[in-house]
């Protein structure tokens, strides 16, 4: 391993390392940006906008704006050291800083114009201003460019740092295209990427200098000076809008740029993604001089097109008006969009934002007019800044066009050009959306004339961001450095542990925490870790290492007993150590002693684990053993429902069948040897019947107890045995079961008192271990435990549909209490064809660390496989009992709350009687005092398990985070799919004390005051017709849509209780990639494979799918192959034998064996799929119009739904709106 690398770690975290110096991020150029720059594609139409987020002050800036810009830029950049992770983009790195840098200084910049900035919208700005505003509007992540831009730079993926997404955004970039025609040629040499920076305009290089001046230049700058402008270029690509690639004709824009200049920079901006593209484009070639002149920009007004030296001809050859029509055409092509709007991205937007943003107040297109002529967007001839590029912006970030504003109209209209050497084309400013009246009727598609409607292009794409962070991804990820956000859950990457515990093992949803609870409350940025503390690691990567101190036990503090960490500092010649954690000093043991080198490290600190990994285990001593006795090693006994309908259902037969070649699979640490797990056996249906299977025997002989009232054990010899010794008489009783049982008429079940029998057994053995209950009914037979059955539709949607989540007696809760103080663990395996209240049997299994399988209306032949699947991988997987586990943090923070599958008797020790590789738990902190920046927060998850082969052991994962004192470092460096993880488990526990409704308004608003205080404090001053998102929070609206739509949450009238209760306590114990795929469906085009990679995916919407395709969906929990009703015959052959579409059987589970390569590599994509997830994904081929279809369709989740859910576009509106009334 490294270690050396990770040299830091020795000092404290405190300390600064120069792995952990912020500069180092930067390099890390958050990863997140760049992925979202990719989002190019939509970006572009955001693009426009974001520039004018930036921009527009900055255009207006006078000269000395930019100047200042430039600089904060870069100081920005270091401080930023963006958290993303990830190898800085080409020189992103600069960029980030943008983020880091106080938004607010950004605008500082335009001071002066800011202001007005927002005001622009009110009066009538020139059509010009409007132009710019809209492009303002754009979803751009760049708004926030003062912070946002810095991230810019990294561009691609920094840019992202916020996102301004607005529909607007395109037109900003249909402004720039009317240069199309003059400077569209430049700009194609530029290249894709050259071009969009172009299309910033070649003035606007100057302009994006000014713009740089105010935020979102920096993005530009950054980028620019950073890449060369084809890695701006390549983003562009990237960007889903290879369509709209025409943004390279939008450089033309640059003319547009005129005087523009801020506008076009905003443009850059906006495109949060996209723009890092262009920029860099821009930068590419000449714009980065006009990044360094980024003072200069003042000239930008006037020189603007001489500062984009070749771009600016072009632009200043296209008249504005011009430019607006050529752009909008030249943008359109791109788009293929008809509408003169420019591609279709823009209008959707324009329209979108008018309906849902609620910014319908815009005053309709005509109202709008003032600014400009309604017709504006074809006015815009007459301005160039807002020919039709801004239409589509209007709706600007997101919201519809707005009527001009009253209040800000004043100052705007004359400022328009900001800053004093604006060049008339104040336009050029962004355009504010708002104060863009709305296309005309004329431009709009006549789909648009109808209602408005956002392009679903136009805003953040989930597969973009994803696939942006594989592109980044190259190196392995080093964990020594300190507060590094790791590559999303998407990507593949290797992790070498350099003292912060692996990603798999601990994900953060903020690697950068406020340093103060007044700025936590105000973010409301949920801060907490999703701990996956026995995680299986890929073969490529080392197990953590075992250590072994002897009796003495392992090293600890005195005061706060967290374990020897790479955070503990030696002193006193290595005599004593200060705790990280709560700073008190402790003697070192004799035998620990080590001396110092120059550094003040250990000597060894490389040989030891403890002192320079984030992850390791010691050997526990008998101190840690429960009363003191080293553990005997666990059992397993497998409790089967031999009912009616269990055994007509086929499942008797199955299990016992299984079970004879599953004894041989018992978990082991040492493959080479054979399993100490003991096994026993128990059948029942209202009565109990015990096997003894003691190897002595030649025939198993069966006890029945009648009395379930007051359960024992009637035998103790010969109820545990071990496999090898007894497996001629175990697999004779495996025989027997099926047979004794086949004529069976007892239909009435018991439940509590099988989980009784099972506890019952382990004391009698005194040991741990694990239950495998087979169960198919209600248990209404009488009994300890006895439910009845409540379900009522009638009461979903009422107050009082809580009710029906909580148990509905106290007896499982007695009962789960009993089974971890014994250590022991019940997984539940579920055969219902009715209600069964899993609710309340649920209870048991979750609090005991177990795990839950369902399998509705099973049927031998078709569900056989996923059951088996799933009983091996559950009986195989490593497993840990009698599990406690704390987590320590460093004094400042606490940990406060708890989710998952688990028993807590005290605010502190989370209790496991099981604990196995799939279960993740998540812990909230809160502030209990100040933190500080030097130190950063440090936690330490410690877990004391016996493990499957007896030992008693203690798994340490550390890790150390930045801390904060500006909300934009804190934006700068969050994880939103760790975020909605954790808010899922908070939104699915709450529904069991609220309306489900009330749950519903919590999470939008926690998610709207998140973005607001973003927007408010971060982003720089733009429309409030902008919408404006974080780089690295741009998909929050599109997840938590998804956790808001989820069954749970907002059921079909075909759910059942039963489906709901087992999801929420699925989820409950899911790590972050689990629940990513489960609230975002994989779904991948498989019309064309490759022999090594995946196809790309494609957006979860319908509008995605082609008749002549096949797709293939993941979501953790099924599988889907949808077939089109026009795939080509020669698909259908490879994939099933049958050249028909109607010849396909929609029953079909899996896929046809067919010597081809092509089904070849679709059954490996398949198999691989499955080995990565805890559960077995049944297949279902879906007929395109077929009736399975809709079940389907449940999963698109862009989509609305037919539950009611909102479409993602709907709620990005709703969104929007929200955060408008939070800020207003």
């Amino acid at each position: 391993m490294n270690v050396n690398q990770h040299t830091p770690m020795a000092s404290p975290y405190g300390q600064p390392q120069p792995g952990y110096g912020q500069p180092s991020y930067a390099p890390l150029d958050g990863g997140y940006p760049a992925p979202y720059a990719p989002y190019n594609g939509p970006a572009s139409a955001y693009q426009p906008g974001v520039p004018p987020q930036g921009p527009t002050r900055g255009p207006p800036t006078s000269a000395p704006p930019p100047a200042s810009a430039p600089q904060q830029y870069n100081q920005y950049t270091q401080s930023q050291g963006d958290v993303q992770n990830g190898p800085p983009p080409m020189t992103q790195a600069p960029p980030r800083p943008a983020a880091a840098q106080p938004y607010n200084q950004g605008h500082m910049n335009m001071t002066g114009p800011l202001p007005s900035y927002p005001q622009h919208y009110g009066p009538p700005p020139p059509m010009q201003q409007v132009t710019n505003q809209m492009t303002g509007m754009q979803i751009s992540s760049g708004p926030p460019t003062p912070a946002g831009p810095g991230y810019a730079p990294p561009h691609s993926s920094q840019s992202p740092i916020s996102t301004a997404y607005s529909a607007a955004p395109q037109p900003s970039y249909t402004q720039a295209p009317p240069p199309a025609s003059s400077a569209p040629t430049q700009p194609p040499p530029l290249g894709g990427p050259a071009a969009s920076q172009q299309y910033y305009g070649g003035p606007p290089p100057p302009s994006q200098r000014p713009f740089d001046a105010s935020l979102p230049p920096t993005s530009q700058q950054q980028f620019s000076s950073s890449a060369p402008p084809p890695t701006s270029q390549q983003t562009f690509p990237p960007s889903s809008f290879s369509g709209p690639m025409p943004p390279p004709t939008r450089p033309q824009a640059p003319q547009v740029s005129q005087p523009q200049p801020p506008f076009s920079t905003p443009q850059s901006t906006f495109s949060s993604a996209p723009p890092p593209v262009s920029q860099p484009g821009f930068a590419g070639g000449p714009p980065p001089p006009a990044q360094g002149s980024f003072p200069p920009q003042p000239t930008p007004p006037s020189s603007q097109p001489g500062s984009f030296p070749p771009p600016g001809p072009p632009p200043t050859s296209a008249p504005s008006g011009q430019c607006n029509t050529s752009m909008t055409q030249q943008q359109q092509p791109p788009s293929s969009q008809p509408s003169p709007y420019h591609s279709g991205p823009p209008p959707p937007r324009a329209q979108m934002p008018p309906t849902s943003m609620g910014q319908s107040h815009h005053l309709p297109p005509g109202p709008q007019g003032p600014p400009g002529p309604p017709g504006s967007l074809s006015q815009p001839p007459s301005q160039p800044g807002m020919q039709t590029g801004y239409p589509p912006q209007q709706n600007g970030a997101f919201g519809p066009v707005r009527a001009p504003q009253p209040g800000y109209a004043g100052p705007y209209p004359g400022q328009q050009n900001y800053g004093a050497p604006a060049p008339p084309p104040a336009a050029q400013k962004r355009l504010d959306p708002d104060a863009i009246p709305s296309p005309q009727a004329s431009d709009m598609p006549a789909v648009q004339k109808s209602r408005h409607r956002i392009d679903p292009d136009a805003i953040p794409s989930p597969i973009q961001v994803i696939e942006d962070d594989k592109a980044k991804t190259t190196e392995p990820f080093t964990s020594g450095v300190r507060g590094q956000a790791p590559p999303l859950v998407t990507t593949d990457f290797q992790v070498k542990d350099q003292g912060n515990a692996s990603p798999r093992f601990i994900r953060c949803t903020a690697y950068n925490m406020p340093c103060t609870s007044d700025m936590a409350k105000q973010s409301q940025v949920p801060l907490a870790a999703v701990i996956k503390p026995l995680a299986t690691l890929p073969p490529d990567e080392a197990q953590p290492y075992i250590v072994d101190h002897g009796e003495a036990g392992p090293i600890r503090c005195n005061r706060c007993k967290a374990y020897m960490c790479p955070y503990m500092q030696f002193i006193e010649g290595g005599r004593r150590f200060q705790c990280g954690f709560c700073s008190c000093v402790t003697e070192v043991p004799p035998h620990y002693f080590q001396h110092l080198d120059h550094t003040g490290k250990r000597v060894d600190c490389y040989d030891r684990p403890e002192l320079s990994m984030g992850s390791y285990e010691f050997l526990a001593t008998v101190d840690y053993c429960k009363n003191n006795k080293i553990p005997q090693p666990p059992a397993f006994i497998f409790l089967i429902d031999v009912s009616y309908n269990a055994v007509k259902s086929g499942m008797v037969n199955i299990v016992c069948n299984e079970l004879k070649s599953l004894l041989d699979l018992l978990p082991r640490e040492n493959p080479e040897l054979d399993s100490v797990v003991r096994v026993g056996f128990v059948t029942y249906n209202k009565v109990l019947h015990f096997y003894n299977v003691k190897s002595t025997l030649a025939q198993p002989q069966m006890l029945v107890v009648s009395d379930v009232s007051d359960m024992f054990v009637p035998l103790l010899d010969g109820f545990l045995v071990n496999v090898n010794e007894s497996r001629q008489v175990i697999e004779s009783l495996l025989d027997q079961i099926p047979e004794m049982f086949a004529d069976t008429r007892e239909t009435e079940t018991v439940f509590g008192p099988v989980i009784q029998a099972g506890l019952e057994a382990l004391k009698a053995a005194d040991c741990a271990g694990k239950l495998f209950v087979f169960h198919t009914s209600l248990p209404i037979a009488e009994a300890p435990g006895k439910l009845k059955n409540r379900e009522d539709k009638k009461l979903i949607g009422t107050d009082k549909e809580k009710t029906l989540f909580q148990p509905q007696v106290g007896f499982y809760n007695n009962l789960a209490k009993e089974c971890v103080a014994q250590g022991c663990c019940v997984d539940l395996f579920l055969f219902p064809n009715q209600y069964v209240d899993l609710a309340t049997l649920g209870v048991v299994p979750v609090s005991t660390g177990g795990s839950i399988y369902k399998y509705t209306y099973f049927q031998a032949q078709a569900d056989q496989e996923r059951f088996l699947n799933d009983l091996r991988r559950d009986v195989q997987k490593p497993v840990g009992f009698d599990a406690v586990m704390r987590v320590r943090t460093s004094t400042g923070i606490r940990a406060t709350d708890f989710f998952g599958s688990f028993f807590m008797n005290n605010t502190t020790d989370v209790e496991l009687a099981g604990l196995d590789c799939d279960k993740a738990v998540s812990v909230e902190f809160k502030h209990d005092d100040k933190l500080s920046e030097e130190t950063g927060a440090l936690m330490q998850c410690a877990v004391l398990y016996t493990s499957c082969s007896g030992q008693r052991r203690l798994r340490i994962h550390n890790m150390a985070v930045n801390c904060c004192s500006q909300l934009a470092d804190l934006y700068r460096n969050c994880e939103t799919d760790t975020i909605i993880n954790h808010l899922a488990k908070y939104a699915f526990r709450g529904i069991t004390n609220n309306p489900t409704k009330a749950v519903r308004d919590t999470l939008v608003n926690q998610c709207a005051q998140i973005l607001a205080c973003y927007r408010k404090n971060c982003a720089s001053p733009s429309s409030a017709g902008q919408l404006i998102l974080p780089e690295c929070m741009k998909l929050l609206p599109v997840y938590l849509n998804c956790v808001l739509k989820s069954d749970v949450l907002l059921p079909g009238a075909d759910v059942s209780l039963d489906d709901r209760a087992y999801l929420r306590q699925l989820i409950g114990c899911m790590d972050v990639a689990e629940t990513h795929v489960f609230f975002y469906p994989r779904l991948l085009p498989v019309m064309k494979l490759e022999s090594e990679s995946l196809p790309v995916a494609v957006r979860d919407s319908e509008e995605r799918l082609s008749k002549g395709g096949v797709y293939l969906m993941e979501t953790g929990l099924h599988l889907f192959l949808w077939v089109g009703a026009s795939v080509q015959q020669e698909l259908l052959v490879n994939i099933f034998g049958t050249p028909s579409f109607s010849q396909i059987d929609p029953n079909l589970t899996s896929l046809p064996v067919l010597d081809n390569p092509f089904s070849q590599r679709l059954r490996e994509i398949v198999d691989s799929f499955r080995a990565q997830r805890s559960r077995y994904m049944k297949l279902m081929v879906v007929k395109q119009e077929d009736r399975s279809e809709l079940i389907f369709k449940h999963f698109l989740v862009e989509d609305k739904s037919a539950s009611g859910g909102a479409s993602y576009v709907d709620f990005l509106c709703h969104m929007h709106k929200e955060i408008r009334q939070l800020l207003s």
